[in-house]
């Protein structure tokens, strides 16, 4: 087992695409579809990383964040935001929120894999 990554994808396709290549690497997961969700789903399952989407509706990867990392007991969970925006400000916005990574959708299994495993 790698370990537990929480999935946090409105797309149905995208997180079916997750959910497959974290699967078949070895790691555990659960799934939420908006920030709202992921911050409920992170204090249940307590996941060892989080690959979060930027554009949902409800609350945005950007708003779950800077959440997660405002809490002491989700700050040191660490967020690769895997997301279409790949302006460097959006990347810059990304790191100042505590984002540990950045992934440009669409992208390679073998990218997000070694993003995921570098957080080991």
């Amino acid at each position: 087992m790698n370990g537990h990554i929480l999935i946090v994808e409105d797309n149905p396709v995208d997180r079916l695409r997750l959910e497959k290549l974290l699967g078949e690497a070895g790691y555990s997961f659960a799934t939420a579809v908006n920030g709202t969700q992921a911050l409920v789903e992170v204090r249940r399952s307590r996941p060892d990383a989080i690959l979060m989407d930027v554009n949902m509706p409800e609350m945005d990867g950007f708003a779950a964040t800077r959440a997660l990392q405002a809490d002491a007991q989700t700050r040191g969970i660490p967020v690769i935001l895997v997301t279409a925006k790949n302006q460097k400000a959006d990347k810059a916005w990304g790191q100042m929120l505590g984002a540990r990574g950045h992934i440009t959708k669409p992208f390679s299994d073998e990218q997000l894999l070694l993003q995921v495993h570098a957080l080991h």
